[in-house]
């Protein structure tokens, strides 16, 4: 075969009539799509944990979870809000996990005395305007693949988020923990812009990292993974610096924040980090306002 040949391409399905009827809608017929109707899952969350809350007694709740199961956790997290205030209720006194594909907003709100824990994956806005509690996403029990190579969470996590704490065993998108204040996120991989416009918090990264880091970036810290040295060239570095770890009181936190990551979500990864530390830490950046 010569360099200007080529093998033949079919694009017979790609080119199919998909209604050779002509019977079928081929453009929008409606003004809007509405929500379906009936007791969405942020309801039966509510629901189930609702007289609990009211009595300050410790509930779990199990269920399913589909992309479309939006913004799950907010209702509760309201409700608790309103009758006790910031300051939520005692730590995982409500346990609520979940299998499958979480939708839009997963854990927004989420409040003081909330777990939710996903096994699969979530899509973008995870923990949005999070304000205490703990949200894991972890890999379905039955993963094999490692953790580090691949993405978990969607993009814009903990945008506004003021506390609590997130563990996500994988990768996240785009402009994580955008507008982060108050916030500790453990991840294994972020895409380009993370950190931007963060004013608080702490952000711990253990894998691979796109550019524009710390972008807008007035307050807070990030400690990052790079054994390979690439940070120097992806940080944006008009409002941040990067520095190593600064005595061992950076790193006896940083140490318990991997262990505390590895536990909330059983990673291979993050273990073998821990295990490592004597090499671990020496490849560590802390980014900082200037």
């Amino acid at each position: 075969m010569t360099e200007y040949e080529t093998l033949p391409l079919d694009l017979s399905r790609v080119l199919a009539d998909p209604d050779p009827s002509g019977k079928k809608a081929r453009k929008n017929e409606q003004p809007r799509n509405d929500r379906p109707e009936g007791q969405t899952l942020d309801d039966a969350l509510l629901a189930a944990c609702k007289r609990a809350v009211d009595e300050k007694k410790p509930v779990e709740f199990k269920a399913a979870i589909r992309n479309t199961d939006r913004t799950v956790g907010a209702r509760l997290a309201g409700y608790i809000a309103q009758k006790y205030g910031d300051a939520g209720v005692r730590e995982k006194m409500i346990v609520a996990t979940f299998e499958g594909s979480a939708g839009q907003s997963f854990g927004a709100f989420c409040i003081n005395g909330m777990q939710l824990v996903v096994y699969g994956e979530a899509n973008d806005y995870v923990g949005k305007s999070m304000g205490g509690g703990e949200i894991v996403i972890r890999p379905p029990k039955s993963a094999k693949y490692a953790t580090n190579e691949n993405a978990i969470i969607g993009n814009t996590v903990l945008y506004g988020a003021t506390g609590g704490t997130l563990y996500a065993a994988g990768q996240a998108g785009e402009r994580f923990c955008v507008r982060n204040s108050g916030a500790v996120a453990v991840v294994e991989g972020v895409g380009d812009h993370a950190c931007e416009y963060m004013t608080g918090g702490t952000v711990v990264v253990l894998g691979e990292f796109g550019r524009n880091f710390g972008a807008g970036m007035s307050g807070g810290i990030a400690f990052v993974y790079d054994p390979e040295n690439k940070l120097p060239t992806r940080l944006n570095p008009d409002m941040v610096k990067l520095e190593r770890l600064d005595g061992e009181e950076d790193d006896a936190w940083l140490r318990e924040c991997v262990k505390g990551h590895a536990a909330a979500t059983d990673s291979r990864y993050a273990w073998v980090l821990d295990w490592r530390w004597g090499d671990t830490q020496k490849y560590f950046w802390r980014v900082v306002p200037k």
